[in-house]
């Protein structure tokens, strides 16, 4: 097994049930396309925003294949995305590009 260089977090706001089964339906859809792109490792969620986590050595052509895959969905999704070194604080915003700042809750 290769290990991955990055860490792709997708990031969605979370309110209800009905929000988290859609999100992981979603994480479901992302799974089936990212192809040799990553690999999903799981999500987590609460204070209100739950998080895909995606392993990676491409994580701008990872998030560019989960656009893909979000298609129309993607601008009324609230998304944000970044990545950062594996084992690192600092994350590199993707989404949206105005984002001053991003952090896992």
């Amino acid at each position: 097994m290769t290990v991955m260089k990055y860490q792709l977090v997708l990031q969605l706001p979370a309110v209800s049930l009905k929000d988290y089964d859609e999100i992981v339906e979603l994480e479901e859809d992302i799974i089936r396309g990212l192809g040799k792109l990553g690999t999903v490792d799981g999500h987590d969620a609460g204070l209100g925003e739950m998080n895909i986590f995606i392993l990676t050595d491409y994580p701008k052509a990872a998030f560019d294949r989960v656009k893909g895959i979000l298609g129309k969905k993607l601008p009324t999704l609230g998304l944000k995305v970044a990545f950062r070194v594996i084992g690192a604080d600092e994350f590199t915003v993707l989404h949206p590009a105005d984002l001053a700042h991003f952090s896992i809750a």
